[in-house]
């Protein structure tokens, strides 16, 4: 096992990377705060400042997969689509059935420099007991069921077509795999783990969405159908159809996360040296509890993304609300 190798599994090495995320944070979500002040001048400038800040902060757990874990992600596409991608403002679908499949939408959209935007119609992460109930629900519905994910929640995306026509040009639908069978983990990335994600993306111009909210969550239901037959087919076949693209990996992430790791750290062991050089038992134990608090707080915030610990939001709520 190399250096680099063993550090991955080091938690120490973990504890620190969760530091700069959680600090750099606070920072930025400060100097947003500070940035108020620039709304009633300029409203487009304030959105421009904010969209880089928050770019500086999620970019963090992008370069994770990207550089950290070095996972691959491979589109599955038409040149067409491909070509669009970065140069338009979309509506992007992704099935919620793991527990990084928002950092892998994440990791797409950087690449072509338009990290944001993300709608998971299902409402909630994909498990037995709710695919359970949610097909339960469909069948009282008379809707076809569905074999890998849950029924889409209608309301929020016909809302976002309707408000954002004239402003966003497409619906891009996202079905994501991974090779292997493997189930991966965000856990699994800190240690870094390197898997293999499969993304077939389809284009839907909005004016082929009907206007109407009932076609238009009709439209939704067969989307959904579709995506299913698409994961049907992985399951047999191990492959999406269409052309394969793999998209460079670009160095902002890792820069970003430099500079932060470099401002952060720094005073960090400096000050951690002091506390051991000055030889006093109550600092040294206070330091320690500490940095135990803060393993803590970077493990339940590493088990937010966890399935199992995830909400209950569509166990037997479900069939209420619908």
């Amino acid at each position: 096992m190399g250096l680099i190798a063993f550090l991955k599994t080091q938690f120490i090495v973990h504890l620190l990377i969760g530091f700069v995320f959680v600090v750099s944070g606070l920072i930025i979500n400060f100097i947003q705060l500070c940035t108020l002040v620039l709304w009633p001048i300029n409203k487009q400038f304030y959105r421009r400042v904010n969209c880089r800040l928050s770019y500086s902060l999620w970019s963090q757990l992008v370069m994770l997969l990207e550089w950290w874990s070095s996972t691959e992600c491979t589109l599955f596409s038409d040149q067409a689509t491909v070509d669009k991608f970065g140069k338009e403002h979309v509506i992007i679908i992704l099935n919620h059935n793991f527990e990084i499949d928002f950092l892998c939408g994440w990791t797409m959209t950087e690449r072509f420099g338009v990290l944001g935007f993300l709608l998971y119609c299902e409402g909630t992460r994909f498990t037995e007991t709710k695919h359970r109930i949610s097909m339960e629900v469909a069948a009282s519905k008379g809707l076809p069921k569905l074999k890998y994910h849950l029924l889409p929640r209608t309301k929020g995306f016909t809302t976002a077509v309707q408000c954002l026509r004239g402003t966003v040009s497409a619906v891009y639908d996202v079905t994501l795999n991974f090779r292997g069978n493997k189930n991966p983990s965000l856990l699994g990335i800190l240690y870094g783990k390197k898997y293999e994600a499969d993304m077939c993306v389809r284009r839907f111009p909005l004016e082929d969405i009907p206007q109407d909210e009932k076609a238009a969550a009709n439209w939704l239901h067969k989307l959904y159908q579709e995506k299913d037959a698409l994961q049907e087919m992985y399951n047999q076949e191990g492959i999406f159809p269409g052309q394969q693209f793999k998209p460079p990996r670009r160095p902002w992430t890792l820069l970003n996360f430099l500079f932060w790791a470099t401002v952060l750290l720094s005073p960090l062991f400096t000050f951690a040296f002091g506390i051991f050089a000055s030889g006093s038992p109550l600092l040294i134990l206070a330091f320690l509890g500490f940095v135990g608090a803060a393993s803590f707080g970077v493990r339940r915030l590493i088990g937010v993304t966890e399935i199992e610990k995830g909400s209950s939001y569509g166990n037997q709520e479900f069939k209420k609300k619908e």
